[in-house]
């Protein structure tokens, strides 16, 4: 294995990919209209990114990071700041119990690398629904929203990947979070 540059971290992508960056070399991207981002600067997001890679790289002294670490660690940054990016509305009730989540509309727009905010948005979503203490709890819109994850016009074995990493979280966050007996649908 080749050293790495001190300067440097390894991005672990969800397609498999590894890609080398500098903090300097990071562009992070919100896009919508989120509450709290009309206090929110290009050069705020570029410090809170760079503060995150220096996190990473000096304090925990890590080589590499996965795209969904350095988007939590990004988001709790920002909402140090006070500055919160998941506060869009995405659910509504049906009769009985039952709430329902659009995946789709979780996953923005389609715009590259909006994959780091998605899963730090989705357990947020998921989160704030079990503590309502549904019966039934109903995400619909996964093919759309994977397609618009993998930036994938049809399907595809990076979909394929993609659907089974959104289906494992949300196991693993239904897991840890309900206290209830929720009943959990994805479709």
């Amino acid at each position: 294995m080749i050293a790495l540059e001190s300067a440097y971290l390894i991005f672990q992508m969800i397609n498999g990919e590894n890609l080398v960056c500098s903090a300097d070399m990071i562009s992070v991207e919100i896009v919508g209209n989120h509450d709290g981002l009309a206090t929110l600067d290009s050069r705020t997001l570029r410090h809170a990114s760079a503060s995150v890679f220096h996190y990473f790289k000096k304090e925990l002294g890590r080589e590499s990071v996965t795209v969904g670490e350095f988007a939590q660690a990004l988001e709790k940054a920002l909402q140090g700041l006070g500055i919160s990016i998941f506060a869009e509305k995405t659910t509504h009730s049906s009769p009985g119990g039952t709430l329902e989540a659009n995946l789709a509309h979780l996953a923005g727009d389609g715009t590259a690398g909006m994959e780091l905010f998605f899963f730090p948005k989705l357990r947020n979503e998921l989160r704030a629904q079990l503590l309502h203490a549904p019966k039934l709890l109903r995400f619909y819109g996964l093919k759309g929203c994977v397609k618009q994850l993998a930036g994938a016009r049809r399907w595809s074995h990076r979909c394929d990947q993609m659907e089974d990493r959104i289906l494992d979280f949300m196991r693993q966050c239904i897991r840890t979070e309900n206290q209830g007996e929720c009943t959990m649908v994805v479709k």
